[in-house]
């Protein structure tokens, strides 16, 4: 993604980035809700990552730019994953602060707020919200994948998350972007981001159905690479070496 994308037009307070394939029946109503959640609230922009969709979703995202001037189209050519998707999203945000979701409708803008309002009154120290879901509305299959998932990856990497995988998160841009990508980062942003020296707030947040459709990025799609995954974040935190304090000397 040229850096150049995230240049143009004014400085903004917010970028809200969501990740989204197949999801055309989730668009317009998902967008209407972002919007009731932060209009008046903070001068935002709404960064749709469409990877890959092969339905009716980049027209109906087309539609509804015509008459939305700060939601913003980016499409990739083929499917490359959620992490990929949110960090094409990241990249080109305008926004200082981050927010992230769900495209399927699971997760509830009306709680993007209280994720913002903790990264701004945290401060420095803070460098990620991280939401907290409540009343799981998955499968009973799903729900047991993300509990033996969470309890694996918390006993390993010790991050004090009890849910990792919620969609719904607020960040600093550039804290996520000095971030080490993979494929999957976007389920261990808790971990990286307390291995970088900044500390995490939580917010719980009500889970709901999906608005439409059948899920997409399933939970850790292929065990093997969850594992992997798992084992290379604990090496990068082992790894970990004290930032330098650092300054310049000028006076002769």
């Amino acid at each position: 993604m040229p850096e150049s994308m995230s240049d143009p037009g004014a400085p903004l307070a917010v970028s809200i980035v969501v990740p989204v394939r197949n999801e055309a029946d989730n668009v317009a109503p998902l967008i209407a809700e972002i919007a009731s959640a932060l209009d008046g609230r903070w001068a935002y922009e709404i960064v749709y990552v469409d990877d890959g969709s092969t339905d009716a979703t980049p027209q109906r995202l087309a539609d509804l730019r015509r008459a939305r001037a700060n939601l913003r189209q980016i499409r990739h050519a083929k499917s490359c994953g959620q992490s990929a998707a949110v960090r094409t999203g990241v990249r080109a945000a305008r926004g200082a602060i981050v927010a992230t979701l769900d495209g399927d409708g699971q997760n509830n803008p009306a709680f993007i707020p209280d994720l913002i309002r903790a990264i701004e009154q945290g401060g420095d120290r803070f460098g990620l919200a991280a939401g907290q879901r409540v009343g799981r509305k998955d499968t009973g299959f799903k729900k047991l994948q993300s509990k033996v998932a969470n309890k694996v990856r918390g006993a390993i990497l010790k991050d004090g998350t009890r849910d990792s995988g919620c969609g719904l998160k607020a960040f600093r841009r550039d804290v996520f972007l000095a971030l080490p990508y993979f494929d999957g980062l976007h389920r261990f942003l808790p971990a990286l981001v307390r291995r970088e020296g900044y500390e995490i707030a939580y917010v719980d947040v009500a889970d709901r159905p999906r608005l439409s459709g059948v899920s997409n990025y399933g939970f850790f799609d292929r065990l093997w690479v969850g594992l992997m995954d798992l084992a290379g974040v604990w090496w990068l935190i082992r790894r970990k070496k004290a930032v330098p304090a650092a300054t310049e000397v000028t006076e002769c």
